[in-house]
């Protein structure tokens, strides 16, 4: 199976269940619609970012279909000026390249470093897909076993309104109306 063998290995632990897809490289959430199969489930849109500063990051998790505005984001999260991580903190922190970012990627961050913010309409899904930490495969879990993930490595997190306004119309085909992933 394709990606990080240690998440594997935690899953197993955890005896967290999971559904596991292969598929071309997703860098993109435009890549990941062309390859997308139904997951039944909530699709993420991850994003890495630092403060002004450089010495606090987060993981922005929201609905694949969302737009953010960063300087909305920057007011809700209250964190100051926000900038997105640069490759090497993404690779520093949770152990990823450029386009496999993923909350699975938190097992790599030992010292806890990283704050998540995540959308609270994900709360709406039973089930939530995110890469195992390369952009060549997706795994769907449910939300119940992705909080218990959460709890298990340690870092912070948190559920927060991140706009006010309706997503735009899914681009991807029949099912992207109802089903929504990471990338």
């Amino acid at each position: 199976m394709r990606g990080q063998k240690e998440l594997y290995d935690l899953f197993d632990q955890l005896l967290i269940k999971y559904d596991y897809d292969e598929h071309l490289p997703v860098a993109t959430i435009d890549d990941a619609i062309k390859h997308w199969k139904d997951y039944n489930s909530g699709r993420c849109k991850n994003i890495f970012f630092r403060n002004h500063k450089g010495n606090s990051h987060y993981l922005v998790i929201l609905e694949y279909l969302r737009q953010l505005n960063i300087h909305d984001l920057e007011k809700r999260l209250r964190q100051g000026k926000l900038t997105f991580a640069s490759d090497k903190r993404l690779k520093k922190y949770l152990g990823v390249e450029p386009g496999s970012v993923s909350p699975f990627g938190l097992i790599n961050d030992t010292e806890h470093h990283v704050h998540l913010f995540i959308d609270e309409k994900l709360q709406e899904y039973d089930r939530l897909a995110f890469h195992p930490n390369v952009n060549t495969a997706t795994l769907v879990i449910s939300l119940s076993d992705f909080l218990r993930f959460l709890d298990y490595v340690g870092n912070t997190y948190e559920f927060i309104k991140l706009y006010d306004y309706p997503p735009p119309p899914p681009q991807g085909g029949a099912n992207a109306s109802y089903i929504i992933s990471n990338y």
